[in-house]
């Protein structure tokens, strides 16, 4: 899946739904108003608003599928799936609540649709740990989180520079200038963690490609122009 292509079959993406509601102890009973599929109809409909370049339904796959590998890591893996679900569920590039909105709406829907109120709770906290990426010792689930979310950072140059055109595409609105300061701020902002990975796996796959990728990018955005 290119990134920034939303997925035009999303038979996978809902049945990954239903099987985390159940893992999440949600009742699934599809004749009745806490029918699973309903909310996913909502979510990934969401999650293809048309002002979404990056924060498609392929990005939601991609988090999932890595929330997958770094599982055995999480204390709660229901949780950090629903997170995954919720974390960008409300996204406008013009906007800076995005993750607080996200939030309030997975605090609203899950009670709705059976999760009990500690998990409910621990899923919104989750989903307002993806605007610092950078969870406290010991959170295990946040760490999982944030890990899948900022695994594209690792990929391979072609992968990252298709990421970094779908991220400048979502904020077409900004002027050149403006979005270059912005980017930077933001580059610096996560080359500044000690870690930008903290689970095993991450640390050990990700942590040095990322970086390297951040780094090249900070430098063409910052880089003097050129008087050729």
């Amino acid at each position: 899946m290119d990134i920034g292509t939303p997925h035009t079959d999303t038979t996978d993406l809902r049945a990954r739904w239903r099987a985390t509601v159940a893992e999440a102890g949600a009742p699934v009973d599809r004749d009745s108003d806490r029918d699973p599929d309903r909310y996913a109809d909502r979510l990934l409909a969401a999650w293809a608003e048309p002002q979404r370049r990056y924060h498609t339904t392929a990005h939601l796959a991609d988090v999932l599928a890595r929330i997958d590998v770094l599982a055995p890591y999480a204390a709660d893996p229901a949780a950090v799936r629903l997170a995954a679900w919720f974390h960008d569920a409300v996204y406008r590039p013009d906007r800076s609540e995005n993750e607080e909105r996200s939030a309030a709406l997975a605090e609203r829907a899950l009670p709705e649709l059976g999760v009990d109120a500690a998990r409910t709770a621990e899923v919104a906290r989750l989903v307002r740990l993806t605007v610092t990426h950078d969870p406290a010792p010991g959170d295990t689930d946040g760490e999982v989180l944030c890990d899948a979310d900022l695994a594209v950072l690792a990929g391979p140059a072609q992968a990252y520079a298709a990421y970094a055109a779908a991220v400048r595409d979502e904020y077409g609105f900004v002027p050149d200038d403006a979005f270059r300061a912005g980017r930077a701020a933001v580059l610096r902002q996560l080359l500044d963690l000690p870690r930008l990975f903290r689970t095993p796996h991450g640390t050990a796959h990700w942590e040095a490609p990322a970086r390297a990728n951040l780094a090249a990018e900070l430098a063409a955005l910052t880089a003097p122009p050129s008087h050729e």
